[in-house]
């Protein structure tokens, strides 16, 4: 039996863990440099609030509402995320962490005492009091009934925050409510695509032949259908292998004009993956840095990229950072206001072994970026970084609406007042 366990839209939850002011009140969470609607709480939703749509279109219609809106606390929702994950965990023998705000068990051989939907209560209690998250879980023979289940628990009249399906009975009546859409691994083209055929709901996906669904479209939705009628055929990597790039690219709060603040975003985002690249014990051979300005803009379309290859396979920070400072030369031009700027790290291989050039020596040096790492992990990101970043970021993204990052800043740490 497999379970998943999902929290209720997760960043508005984490939002009103520590501000009991708006607990009770509808919430939205926005996405970077607050530009549309990515999160919506219960509340929110109930009242209509549109996720993805550009937040200062509707910004005085959700102010008239009532609606509290938030810049997105990624720092935040990390760390609840892993308290709540950790928690899960302690259910079951084998945990998959699916994103940041669900997650999959597995029980092998095991049927609880107190029965399916008793331990779903149980868990759902448990995390409530824990971490102040509510969530869903589904149970189900295959991920993708348990994924069904999942959905049902939350959307489907007759389940509280809990749902099994451990019969054809359940399996069908929770089906043929679920529209393709719905469906784990399915979405919205390929569900259009199976309308057509005459496929509208999960029950009648269950139905099709798995043959017929490998020829039209792929094996992924031959095997969901086969997971549907209870044969798993979806299965996860102890281990997740690691990525072949790395790319680290964000817009900027405000435009650049700059060739020096062009030459800090490039190496801020040269730190990020860099970083990323050391964790997966991994270095990149080929680095490609670019830039542009934005398609709406009423001057025409300006991008322009650089590319440079490595003597030696690399995961240094200064290293890959100084080659970017020098790829950003090659791209500037002056008069550009851009909008986004970002790097990607390609021909990514393990760190060792490797074939070393004899005529230039790796100018990494592991102990130094252990030690960064190790203070930057400590005491959060950039507390020790390149001069190249630059002190004071013009370009930094814009969270004008930030909570305090209750949980991983001692400035941010609640304060509890307590009068006689």
């Amino acid at each position: 039996m497999y379970a998943l366990i999902d929290a209720s839209g997760m960043y508005a939850s984490c939002e009103k863990i520590f501000d009991p002011t708006i607990r009770k009140r509808p919430v939205v969470v926005l996405s970077n440099n607050d530009g549309c609607i990515v999160a919506t709480c219960p509340i929110a939703k109930k009242m209509g609030v549109p996720k993805f749509g550009p937040y200062f279109k509707i910004k005085d219609q959700l102010d008239r509402a009532g609606v509290v809106a938030r810049s997105s606390n990624y720092e935040l929702y990390a760390d609840i995320s892993s308290r709540m994950m950790e928690l899960c965990a302690s259910f079951a023998p084998e945990q998959h962490i699916y994103s940041i705000d669900e997650c999959f068990l597995r029980f092998d051989h095991y049927i609880p005492p107190e029965g399916w939907h008793e331990l779903g209560m149980k868990i759902r209690r448990k995390v409530w009091k824990e971490v102040r998250l509510p969530v869903g879980v589904g149970f189900g023979p295959t991920p993708t009934l348990a994924k069904a289940a999942n959905h049902a628990s939350k959307k489907l009249p007759g389940f509280s925050g809990v749902a099994v399906i451990d019969n054809d009975q359940i399996r069908k009546q929770i089906l043929q409510q679920m529209e393709i859409r719905d469906v784990w691994g399915v979405g919205r083209r390929i569900g259009e695509r199976l309308n057509l055929l005459g496929v509208k709901t999960a029950w009648q996906l269950a139905q099709t032949k798995p043959a017929l669904m490998k020829k039209h479209f792929s094996i992924l939705i031959a095997n969901t259908a086969e997971e549907l009628n209870g044969l798993t055929r979806v299965s996860w990597d102890d281990v997740r292998s690691p990525k072949k790039q790395i790319y680290s690219t964000r817009s900027f709060g405000q435009r650049i004009t700059g060739l020096t603040d062009l030459k800090q975003a490039l190496a801020t985002h040269a730190t990020i993956a860099a970083q990323k690249l050391r964790a997966q014990e991994s270095a990149t051979s080929n680095i490609i840095v670019f830039a542009h300005n934005s398609i709406h803009d009423k001057e025409s379309f300006f991008k322009r990229s650089a590319f440079h290859q490595f003597a030696t396979p690399t995961c240094d920070t200064a290293v890959i950072v100084k080659v970017t400072s020098q790829l950003a030369e090659q791209i500037y031009q002056a008069g550009i206001r851009y909008y986004k700027a970002g790097i990607g790290l390609l021909e990514i291989s393990t760190a060792t072994p490797y074939q070393p050039d004899i005529f230039t020596p790796s100018a990494d040096q592991p102990e130094l970026m252990k030690c960064l790492d190790q203070i930057n992990s400590k005491y959060g990101r950039d507390t020790l970084h390149l001069a190249r970043q630059g002190i004071q970021q013009n370009f930094k993204m814009k969270r004008e609406l930030l909570s305090p990052r209750y949980t991983t800043r001692i400035e941010d740490i609640p304060i509890i007042r307590c009068s006689e």
